[in-house]
């Protein structure tokens, strides 16, 4: 067995049954069940949602992206050992701990192999939400040249890198380009204040008004969950994204949940509290691996500038990364997950062979 033969670097070829294109993003890959099998499997393991509700199988790779690019090491290792599994064991063990709470459930119906999951269909919000308790990284680099506004919130004057805000901050942003909205860029990923959401709640995707303050409720309750457990553990919860869309429940209403993955190292930083406390900062994220490409390559403009993304996207695919470092994005990643949920992951050695014989033996949706 070879590193590369643990990866799970493509994950959009798996023979599950469907009818529709497997969408494909950075590391996650979507398959929509057929209406047939959706219906079967709620009937058969009693899952809390109406009887028609679109199902997929969200199989997370081993991929790692930065910069908006996939990297890949040397020797054939086009993924991080144990990458996958410890972001969906995070983010279940997350999403567990809302529930426990009484937060807003998941999109997460079932939970197959350590790289799978069945979801129901939701329709997301088309706002990216980021959640901020240190001031660091992009908002460091504004503020310390003289801006002072993020999103609409006014800082006070007189913070310091990587120092503590004095409440947490919301700063939004545009999840895909949106046109026609006074006051929004027709860009991705630009930030927006809390008046252009209610102005514009329609075509952010929300249902109601009202709705808004649920999602800043959610999204403040869910970081404080998050960095409660986290600071027991002695790891600072410094910044996170969330993302939230509707689904239906088994009597039909429509409810906002969380989507996608949440206090990850891929979406979120994390500090180590001892490190910070004597002045030093040791990232638990895939800031780290962020920090050394900026370091590697001798231009870092190429990874920070979004006019240079052909350049960068040259960058990525022409050097292989060395085996070292893949390594120590694999450590990073293990250590916090088996931190945060208390027990050793233990890695596939096979694990497309893996997820094939569950789903087909235990869910009946392998094609044949």
């Amino acid at each position: 067995m070879t590193l590369a033969t643990q990866v799970l670097a493509v994950n959009d070829d798996l023979p599950i049954r469907t009818d529709l294109p497997v969408h494909s993003g950075k590391v996650r890959s979507v398959y929509w069940l057929t209406a047939a099998d959706s219906a079967r499997l709620i009937r058969q393991k009693n899952y809390p949602v109406a009887a028609d509700t679109p199902l997929a199988i969200m199989v997370i790779s081993d991929r790692i992206s930065a910069f908006d690019c996939i990297w890949h090491g040397e020797h054939g290792l086009n993924g991080v050992p144990g990458k996958g599994a410890a972001l969906n064991a995070i983010s279940n063990h997350w999403f567990s701990l809302f529930k426990a709470h009484n937060l807003a459930d998941s999109h997460i119906l079932d939970i197959p192999h350590p790289l799978v999951w069945i979801v129901q269909k939701a329709r997301p919000l088309k706002i990216e939400a980021i959640a901020r308790q240190y001031i660091t990284g992009s908002m460091w680099r504004a503020y310390s040249k003289g801006e002072r506004e993020f999103c609409g919130i006014t800082l006070p004057e007189g913070l310091q890198k990587d120092q503590k805000l004095p409440e947490i901050l919301i700063t939004p942003s545009t999840k895909g380009i949106l046109t026609g909205l006074a006051g929004v860029p027709e860009a991705d990923d630009v930030n927006i204040s809390r008046t252009d959401i209610e102005r514009h709640s329609a075509a952010f995707g929300f249902e109601q008004t009202a709705d808004i303050d649920l999602y800043e409720t959610l999204l403040k309750q869910g970081f404080g969950v998050i960095s409660d457990a986290l600071a027991k553990l002695d790891q600072m919860f410094v910044d996170t994204k969330f993302e939230f869309g509707y689904v239906k429940d088994a009597a039909g209403n429509s409810k906002l949940i969380y989507m996608d993955e949440v206090g990850t190292p891929d979406s979120s930083r994390i500090w180590d509290g001892a490190s910070w406390r004597e002045g030093n900062i040791v990232e638990q994220s895939k800031e780290g691996f962020r920090q050394w490409l900026l370091n590697h390559f001798p231009d870092p403009d190429i990874l920070l500038n979004k006019d240079r993304m052909a350049e960068r996207a040259a960058l990525a695919c022409n050097n292989a990364l060395p085996t070292e470092v893949m390594l120590y994005i694999s450590r990073t990643y293990l250590a916090i997950a088996e931190k945060v949920i208390g027990r050793k992951i233990v890695l596939s050695a096979d694990p497309k062979a893996e997820i094939i014989a569950v789903l087909d033996q235990q869910y009946g949706l392998i094609a044949n």
